[in-house]
């Protein structure tokens, strides 16, 4: 690769890493950053998913003090998450992407609008039923879509995971990166071992991925949670925009 685009790489890593750790959405900057240094499609999404997983570390152990009692859901749905991002890979190697890439841009703009109204429907689902199914049905769809593509990832789970766990927002926000985690190492693994990775790219993301979720929870704690909402919001719907007419 030309120096450039190590450096290229190198920054996109750097604000990957803290985008996800705020709120979600940072494989828009990493994965179209791999486009650039000259990667085919399916490669650098398999190389963005093994790069990613350093920063989803990264930003959970920042959140460490955020996870504390949360056991009991991190055990359930990393399970779920597990499964999910499983089958989402092997569809990956499995099913042509021109058909599922078309839907991404919407799924990323209907979790914004699910994030934004968010607390309206929250509040009317405190009457009724435990939401447990719900939440693991969602769950496992959503680590279905980060095993095969992954971008607005992060955006999909916090308006899910919002939906029916009744707590703080940077307490959800911590496990929605953890369970990324667990989503990024199952994909991390899976292609590994059977897909094309391109490994010199991977660790210059990586390793400054890991440094960028480091930064991104110093800089999440400082920010009033209605402020990440909305602007996790106005980024998903931006992403999903771009990508409506770009790609």
């Amino acid at each position: 690769m030309a120096p450039y685009s190590w450096l290229l790489l190198a920054v996109a890593g750097l604000g990957a890493g803290a985008v996800n750790a705020v709120g979600g959405g940072g494989s828009m900057i990493s994965f179209p950053a791999l486009l650039a240094t000259g990667l085919p499609p399916i490669p650098a999404n398999v190389t963005n998913a093994v790069a990613a997983a350093p920063g989803y570390l990264g930003g959970s152990l920042g959140y460490l003090p955020e996870l504390a009692g949360q056991r009991r859901r991190i055990v359930l749905l990393s399970l779920v998450s597990m499964v999910g991002a499983l089958a989402g890979s092997l569809l990956l190697l499995q099913v042509p992407s021109d058909v599922f890439r078309s839907l991404v841009p919407w799924l990323i703009a209907g979790s914004a609008v699910l994030l934004a109204i968010q607390p309206a429907l929250k509040s009317r689902l405190r009457t009724r039923s435990p939401r447990t199914a719900a939440l693991v049905t969602s769950q496992i769809v959503i680590s279905i879509y980060g095993g095969f593509f992954g971008a607005g990832l992060g955006i999909m789970m916090l308006a899910a995971l919002g939906m029916f766990i009744d707590d703080s927002l940077h307490r959800i926000n911590a496990l929605k990166g953890l369970l990324s985690l667990v989503v990024g190492c199952v994909s991390a693994l899976f292609f590994t071992l059977l897909a094309p990775v391109a490994w010199p790219e991977a660790l210059a993301l990586a390793v400054t991925g890991f440094l960028g979720g480091r930064l991104g929870v110093l800089v999440a704690r400082r920010i009033p949670a209605r402020f990440i909402r909305w602007g996790v919001v106005c980024y998903g719907l931006i992403l999903a925009i771009v990508l409506g007419v770009h790609w």
